[in-house]
C-alpha cells in the first residue's frame, strides 16, 4: 500500500486529478459515496488507485485503518483485503483506476 497526501495548499480540480491518472496511463472512474456508505471486505485481482476528490474516505486495508481527505492518493496492490466507508457528513467523491501489472 503507498499513500501519498496532498500537501499543497491549493487542491487539484477534478480534471487535473483525472488527468494525473491518465498520465500514468490509466483509465480513472468517477465513484460517489454517500454519507455513511460503506463497502465491506473484498480484494481484486489487481492494483487499485484511488483518489479522493472531495470529502473523506476511511479505509481499512489488511487490518491498518486509514482516513483519506481530498487530494490524498492509494495505491491498493493486488488481493489485498481492503474495505472503505464515506466517513462525516459530506458526501466523498472519488477518482480510481485498474493497474495491471
Amino acid at each position: 500500500m503507498l499513500i501519498s497526501r496532498w500537501q499543497a495548499p491549493m487542491l487539484p480540480t477534478r480534471q487535473q486529478m483525472a488527468l494525473m491518472l491518465e498520465a500514468e496511463g490509466l483509465e480513472p472512474q468517477e465513484e460517489i459515496f454517500p454519507p455513511g456508505a460503506n463497502v465491506g471486505d473484498h480484494r481484486h485481482p489487481f492494483d487499485e488507485v484511488r483518489i479522493v476528490v472531495s470529502g473523506q474516505l476511511r479505509l481499512d486495508v489488511a487490518g491498518n485503518p486509514l482516513l483519506l481527505r481530498s487530494g490524498d492518493r492509494i495505491l491498493i496492490p493486488a488481493n489485498t483485503r481492503h474495505s472503505k466507508q464515506a466517513d462525516g457528513e459530506e458526501p466523498c467523491i472519488c477518482l480510481y483506476a485498474m493497474k495491471a501489472d
